[in-house]
Formats: C-alpha cells, sequence, structure tokens
C-alpha cells in the first residue's frame, strides 16, 4: 500500500568540519511525519525489523524532477530528513533557503 504526501519545507545545507562534504535536506514535519512514523511502526509489526536508521524508502517529486530515495527519522525536530540530491536541486534551481514543495509516495 502507498500513501502520498505533500509538505513545504526549507531546504536546509548540513556541513560538519569533520566531513569534507555538505548535503541539502528538506524537514518533514506537522501532520505527514506523524503519519509516516504511524505508517513506519506498522511495516514493522508486519515484517518484524526495521530498516538501518529507521529509513523509510519513498519516491519524492519536487516540480518536475522525481526520483527514489529514502527519508531518515530525525530526533531533534521529531519528524523525517529528506536528502535532496545535488541532480534534484540543479534541475529545479533550488539553493539553501528555498521554501520546497514535495510530495512523497511511501
Amino acid at each position: 500500500m502507498t500513501e502520498t504526501y505533500a509538505v513545504t519545507s526549507k531546504l536546509w545545507l548540513w556541513s560538519s568540519d569533520k566531513a569534507p562534504a555538505s548535503w541539502h535536506f528538506l524537514t518533514i514535519e506537522g501532520e505527514a511525519a506523524e503519519a509516516i512514523h504511524a505508517l513506519a511502526l506498522m511495516r514493522r509489526l508486519e515484517n518484524g525489523q526495521r530498516r538501518g536508521w529507521g529509513a523509510m524508502k519513498v519516491r519524492a517529486c519536487i516540480g518536475d524532477t522525481s526520483w527514489d530515495t529514502s527519508i531518515f527519522p530525525d530526533k531533534g525536530s521529531g519528524g523525517w530528513l529528506l536528502p535532496v540530491k545535488a541532480a534534484v536541486r540543479k534541475s529545479e534551481g533550488l539553493v539553501a533557503g528555498d521554501d520546497v514543495q514535495v510530495s512523497l509516495a511511501v
């Protein structure tokens, strides 16, 4: 069963002095995050195990760009983190700080 959620979130940049790379993310919060947490729990009960880091496979869509990826639970916000790769940012003309509308098929 596939569930779809549409949210708008600010694109932000994670970097660390200890890691040479930086990553762009959208934080999925609110009702969508709560529904995804419930779905993750249901799937874990059905399958008897959880994926690494509690990740959930999704099909993400921003504008005309869709891709398969995973979202990860975020203890800080209580939501989920969606990594947004460079090809997607370039294709959609996105930079850190932009408000981005994303659709997630979980």
